[in-house]
């Protein structure tokens, strides 16, 4: 693999010890329960092993700083960040004051040099990528609209978990277990969406020509024209989880953040930052971090937001669950607005994607998402742009207009009955479903990847179809703070018995 740091100066980036190779530990936020299918994502395309954070969610893994646009093209993870260091076993002191006066002598003990070093190269490839397509960019007044309330549980969460992780402001919350979570910004918090990119990576941020990186550059107070050096904005954000510690995030947040400034000379910006330090505290591991990502890359493939359109990232999870071969029919009779069936055909085109819905509105988004992509993969290049094998269609989704024994795969976001449909109806649509994908399925070799947040409703159903399908594998995640699973199912040998006269 690639495990190993190639030859002395291969990346010419300046001066690593003894003109080793510059190397960064890499943080990744993840779906939660999909950390090892993120970890596989890893060791496959950088040949790099994974920790697995006991907190979950986050992966950690170790690659030549020359791999970040590799890392930046992973499709199972939501943030990325440059570890500065990680502490296994911090003690805390009791006391608040110490805690805190603690953390902050922490800053001038921290080797921020590679890090950030690792920062620059990143945001060099930003710039790169936004140079290139300054022109697909639409105003922020179009953006508005079409994000009609992001995914299930509100616009972007960056919330792998919300136990953990508790969306963009700094407020605290009380999880189930009584244990104390929250995160939180120094002082304010960021607001709104950002602007998305077409591409993946976040938004260029505009730094001087030189980035002052441990000197500090004392240029006035960064007002300064374009091209001469700038200081740097900076904000930090804290997440906390545990109930041991004496103190918030919020203050952990500031007083950290008060080092920072005084080490740097850089100056605290809450919402126009180009550099954002991560402090993470889970019981007694610590992290510091430096955020690679601005917007979560979860919104790749979308541009029109539904009600609950389903992150990226999970999508691509529950897909790889399937483990498609070539040729395989894959269909998501559920599709809202296609975040699977995208996923899928921009990671699986060897593969036939049929997405379908009873709601014209979904199928009208996911059409258009569609589009988005074809435009995108156009515009790459026009000569070799191939279409994307995937089709949208309106359909009844218990009398779905397939051969029965047709399709290799199912793979779909069950209606939770929270924003669409009600946990009543579930009852009758659960059950039909499942004899109607199973109807659809080969016998013996299909397979069906099902979230859902109704469990109850869904363990009754799979027991009233227990001839035609087992389950081989749940995984437990968090949907924008909800509670849900997905169901690894898989086909029996029995043959369906038709439902219906068939012509």
């Amino acid at each position: 693999g690639m495990a190993q740091a190639g030859p002395a100066g291969d990346a010419g980036l300046g001066p690593a010890p003894e003109g080793a190779e510059l190397a960064a530990v890499i943080g990744a936020t993840v779906p939660t329960g999909f950390e090892h299918t993120a970890a596989e994502e890893v060791r496959e395309k950088l040949g790099s092993a994974s920790r697995i954070s006991r907190d979950r969610g986050k992966i950690y893994f170790e690659v030549p700083a020359r791999s970040l646009p590799q890392v930046h093209r992973l499709r199972s993870v939501d943030n990325l960040f440059v570890v500065v260091q990680e502490f296994k076993d911090y003690q805390f002191e009791e006391n608040k004051e110490d805690a805190l006066k603690h953390l902050e002598d922490l800053v001038k003990k921290l080797p921020w040099t590679d890090p950030l070093k690792v920062w620059e190269l990143n945001n060099s490839l930003k710039k790169k990528k936004t140079k290139r397509k300054k022109h697909n960019l639409q105003g922020p007044a179009s953006r508005e609209k079409l994000s009609d309330g992001g995914e299930e549980g509100g616009a972007d969460q960056n919330t792998t978990n919300a136990q953990e992780d508790c969306a963009q402001n700094p407020v605290a919350v009380e999880p189930a277990g009584g244990q104390d979570t929250e995160t939180s910004q120094g002082v304010t918090s960021r607001n709104g969406l950002e602007e998305e990119e077409e591409d993946n990576e976040a938004p260029e941020v505009k730094v001087g020509a030189q980035a002052g990186c441990e000197s500090g550059s004392k240029a006035g107070d960064g007002e300064t024209g374009e091209g001469e050096e700038k200081v740097l904005r900076f904000r930090v954000t804290c997440n906390r989880a545990g109930d041991k510690h004496s103190f918030t995030s919020n203050e952990a947040a500031r007083d950290f953040g008060g080092a920072v400034q005084e080490h740097f000379q850089w100056k605290a910006d809450m919402t126009n930052f180009d550099v954002e330090v991560l402090l993470n505290i889970h019981n007694n591991e610590v992290v510091v971090g430096i955020a690679l990502t601005e917007e979560s890359l979860h919104r790749r493939n979308i541009t029109h937001f539904g009600p609950t359109t389903l992150r990226s990232t999970l999508a691509y999870g529950m897909l790889r669950l399937c483990d498609p071969q070539p040729t395989d029919i894959i269909v998501d009779p559920m599709c809202g607005t296609g975040a699977i069936p995208i996923e899928g055909a921009a990671e699986w085109p060897d593969c036939y994607h049929l997405a379908g819905d009873n709601s014209p509105q979904a199928v009208k988004r996911a059409a258009n998402n569609i589009c988005s992509l074809l435009r995108k993969n156009e515009s790459k290049d026009s000569s070799t742009a191939l279409g994307v094998p995937l089709d949208v269609i309106q359909w009844d989704i218990c009398n779905l207009p397939l051969r029965t024994g047709s399709v290799d795969i199912v793979v779909t976001d069950m209606p939770f009955g929270k924003r669409i449909g009600s946990k009543k109806k579930n009852w009758d649509l659960y059950p039909a479903c499942l004899m109607e994908m199973g109807r659809i399925c080969t016998p013996g070799t299909g397979r069906a990847v099902l979230l859902t947040q109704d469990k109850k409703c869904f363990a009754k159903a799979l027991s009233r179809v227990g001839h035609i399908w087992r389950r081989a594998q749940t995984v437990w995640v968090n949907v924008g703070g909800l509670h849900a699973a997905v169901y690894l199912l898989r086909r029996t040998a029995e043959r369906a018995e038709e439902s219906r006269p068939r012509w």
